[in-house]
């Protein structure tokens, strides 16, 4: 197996994983799915599949939604988070915060696969 395959399978555990820990989300439908197709798009790098099209929207809207609800103060969120010492949503922007970084995480993640996408063809 080459090393990409190694780095996406582990980003299919945690994908679903991030997946999994939607259930209690006050909109668990859109975040399991949104997390679903990174598990998708993962699965098919492991398999050595890069379609161009649809990992590029997929990395450019993750990207426009990470700065859609981008937190304002970056280090007072992560102040409130370590202050709460639990993963309880305490506040919706706390909420949004966290969904900012689960977007990022999967445009950063799944960039190697669209930079291969793209140099293929």
């Amino acid at each position: 197996m080459k090393p990409i395959s190694y780095f996406y399978g582990l980003w299919v555990l945690l994908f679903t994983l991030f997946a999994y820990w939607q259930i209690n989300d006050p909109d668990p439908e859109v975040w399991m799915s949104i997390y679903a197709v990174a598990v998708i798009f993962s699965l098919f790098a492991i398999r050595g599949v890069f379609p161009k099209i649809p990992l590029t929207l997929v990395v450019i809207l993750c990207l426009l939604g990470a700065i859609y609800f981008f937190p304002g103060g970056v280090g007072e969120w992560i102040a409130a988070e370590w202050a709460q010492k639990d993963l309880t949503m305490k506040t919706p922007q706390m909420e949004e915060n966290r969904e900012t970084f689960g977007l990022l995480t999967i445009a950063l993640v799944l960039s190697p696969a669209l930079y291969r996408a793209w140099k293929k063809n």
